[in-house]
């Protein structure tokens, strides 16, 4: 697992290789993906959106941004944790993702803040490639 702490949030990310749902003579590989997103500061805060940038094998790049993450926003308070499940797929064997929340956090006089959480670059490898 990779993680990286912005702001005393902290990003974990993992990948797991979907070979049921891949068809490599098809060049089609399926990852799962995993975040956990975790509040070590004293305010609660919202993931508000992400910005997703997803790199194949061969360097080619595509963006992928939108409100929250799987259809939530979520509210994560002091101390907790969120996570949740993804997808994606490539055209080749290995990719990687790295990327950016952003969060809002209102403190205890009432001052909004914004801010960029970097989600950390993660590798997406299938098994073909390990063995």
């Amino acid at each position: 697992m990779t993680s990286q702490t912005t702001q005393r949030v902290t990003v974990s990310a993992q990948s797991y290789y979907q070979e049921r749902y891949s068809q490599p003579e098809d060049e089609n590989y399926v990852y799962a993906y995993r975040i956990k997103i975790e509040n070590e500061g004293h305010l609660p805060v919202q993931l508000l959106s992400r910005a997703w940038e997803v790199i194949d094998a061969t360097g080619h790049r595509r963006h992928v941004e939108g409100e929250g993450v799987v259809g939530k926003q979520p509210w994560i308070a002091p101390g907790e944790t969120y996570e949740y499940n993804s997808w994606v797929q490539f055209a080749t064997p290995m990719g990687a993702m790295q990327g950016s929340y952003v969060m809002y956090r209102r403190d205890g006089q009432g001052v909004e803040n914004y801010f960029r959480v970097a989600v950390p670059r993660f590798m997406h490898v299938s098994s073909a490639v390990l063995n």
